[in-house]
């Protein structure tokens, strides 16, 4: 046996050790990692028709946040000052999150740490991490599309809001340079995957969504750049003539989605790991 493998084997030894604790007492470090890695452990186990359908879903659940920005946004209208109103939308942008999270659909930054744990812990390899984070991000950015145009249709007809409000989102969210907007994503992965990492230390599901709406508000009132909610935003903003372009739709979404994978799976999911096997270690 090599020293790496003594190594791993003497990690999953701790690992196996850590037990539930009980509901009056905190979870350990221990006990939440042990927790992620098999959650994510389950993930990879589902068919890929299975992953597509619930990011898919996903994709379309977290719409329903861009339907009240774009709808609390063109209310205010008039009524307060546009960057008092863009603060705001802070208030009804975690409604989406609650509706995917709870209801266990997979979002990819929500996911992102959580799917890295078990490759770090030598269960997956980094082509399977990158194979199942291809088909969660193709099938959020498919139910987004979906939902975008289906709100950029409905909203002017049930006149809840108009195109303008439509390009003003889209340009508040895109109207940043390179590094701005990947570190600002880097950022808000950071967050989301810290919002997996809290939710395994909660069990009922009201502590689940006051966590959430917390997390994900403050990633809003921040302007954070979250790449899932930010392709409906974005690609919403592409479907209204004179708006955005194709290229500026596509680089924002690349880099966005670069930077919650970097925000995850390091200051997270390695990060966590980490403290753990280091002090096994020393």
């Amino acid at each position: 046996m090599t020293q790496k493998e003594k190594e791993q084997q003497e990690i999953d030894s701790e690992l196996d050790k850590t037990t539930t604790s009980n509901d009056n007492v905190s979870k350990s470090h221990g006990e939440i990692l042990k927790q992620q890695i098999c959650e994510g452990q389950e993930v990879y186990k589902k068919s890929s028709v299975s992953i597509l359908l619930s990011s898919f879903t996903a994709g379309l659940e977290i719409g329903f946040s861009y339907l009240l920005l774009a709808t609390l946004l063109f209310f205010l209208q008039g009524k307060v000052a546009e960057d008092t109103a863009f603060k705001l939308l802070s208030l009804v942008y975690p409604m989406g999150f609650i509706m995917v999270i709870v209801g266990q659909s997979i979002l990819f930054t929500e996911q992102t740490s959580l799917l890295t744990l078990p490759v770090l812990n030598k269960k997956q390899s980094l082509g399977n991490l990158l194979k199942l984070w291809g088909f969660v991000i193709v099938g959020n950015l498919l139910g987004g599309w979906a939902m975008a145009a289906i709100l950029v249709w409905i909203g002017p007809k049930l006149h809840i809001f108009d195109a303008e409000t439509v390009s003003k989102i889209a340009a508040h969210v895109t109207d940043y340079s390179f590094w701005v907007i990947l570190v600002s994503a880097i950022l808000a992965g950071w967050l989301m995957g810290l919002l997996s990492w809290v939710l395994s230390s909660s069990k009922d599901t009201i502590s689940r969504i006051f966590i959430i709406y917390m997390i994900t508000a403050v990633l809003s009132f921040a302007g954070l750049h979250h790449s899932i909610v930010g392709n409906v935003e974005v690609f919403a903003g592409l479907l209204v003539p004179a708006s955005l372009s194709f290229g500026d739709y596509a680089q924002f979404q690349v880099v966005a989605l670069l930077g919650n994978a970097i925000g995850g799976a390091v200051f997270v999911a390695l990060l966590k790991y980490r403290a753990f096997v280091t002090n096994i270690k020393y």
